[in-house]
């Protein structure tokens, strides 16, 4: 890191998402930490950062990146302990071993990194966005649409394909990608709870919701990573969905059809989980507060619009 580093923590308000695992492992690799008015001011000691031991009390995916990252410029060996395994962080790995890296035990919850000097430059691809997959997948079922994924990797995201093909949603690995086709039987409610990596992820957990207010059935939503990543259930109530929240367990009666609503995005993942809500809905429906989407989904009407979906960005 630099030799002083001022920065605030971010993101979107979906519970508590303290940076204490990001600071506690820079201070075992012994960064100076200083909190000053809401501010993270950190330096690295002269001599620079010095290899540990890091066992994570609970699984963390910025916490894994960042102590990953400032460990393999660090001196001597960092073993990190319950390290998140998401393929991100696999990525992330093989990118900095391309640089000039050593690391081992990628892809397991034990990561061991030998520091070295410096790092060179390298040629590496980025993976597709499982989330994204995941969220165009989930549009195809709830529209009754065909779509193929270019470049999907189903293994990123096995267990939210497992769970969509019990809804009844026909799944097929082609040589360009995944395809999603609605059989004519309809969506089937499917209980599910969201997980680390290898299970379900709780940034699908919005948009899986948003296909269980069409299922027949009820079926049960348990949220176990973040206590406050229920604020869509109230935007998709406007369109007449009927949801009741006890807690982290979310309870969807399903029906047969929705209604075009005006809403409100409140985060990233809601706020494309109402987007696809819309384009099931009868009549219009209009999105507000899209900057929330910006942050994740590129050009998301465009690649909406070449599936034949009816939406545009409306300025104001």
């Amino acid at each position: 890191m630099p030799r002083g580093a001022r920065f605030p923590a971010g993101g979107c308000a979906i519970g508590t998402r303290p940076v204490d695992l990001f600071l506690f492992g820079l201070k075992e690799l012994g960064a100076e930490i200083d909190i000053d008015e809401g501010y993270v001011v950190a330096k690295a000691p002269k001599g620079g950062l010095v290899g540990a031991h890091i066992t994570f009390p609970k699984v963390s995916v910025g916490a894994t990146h960042t102590i990953l990252m400032a460990a393999t410029l660090a001196r001597g060996t960092t073993i990190i302990e319950n390290a998140a395994q998401e393929p991100e962080i696999t990525n992330v790995a093989e990118c900095l071993v391309a640089m000039g890296a050593k690391i081992s035990g990628i892809g397991t919850r034990t990561l061991t990194v030998e520091g070295v000097e410096k790092l060179h430059g390298a040629t590496v691809d980025v993976i597709p966005d499982r989330i994204e997959t995941g969220t165009f997948a989930m549009a195809a079922a709830m529209t009754g649409g065909n779509v193929l994924l270019k470049g999907a990797r189903p293994e990123h995201l096995q267990a939210a394909l497992d769970i969509l093909a019990r809804t009844g949603v026909e799944l097929t690995v082609e040589p360009e990608g995944l395809r999603v086709h609605r059989n004519s039987n309809g969506i089937q409610s499917v209980d599910v709870e969201t997980d680390p990596f290898p299970g379900f992820p709780t940034d699908l957990q919005a948009q899986f919701m948003a296909l269980m207010t069409m299922a027949n059935g009820t079926s049960q939503i348990r949220e176990t990573i973040f206590e406050n990543r229920y604020m869509h259930v109230a935007e998709l109530v406007r369109f007449g969905a009927d949801i009741s929240v006890d807690g982290q367990l979310a309870t969807v009666h399903g029906k047969s059809q929705l209604k075009g609503a005006q809403v409100m995005a409140t985060d990233l993942r809601a706020s494309v989980s109402l987007v696809i809500a819309g384009l099931a809905a009868k009549g219009e429906t209009v999105v507000n507060r899209i900057y929330h989407l910006d942050r994740g989904f590129e050009r998301l009407e465009d690649k909406l619009s070449r599936c034949g979906a009816e939406i545009e960005r409306v300025a104001g």
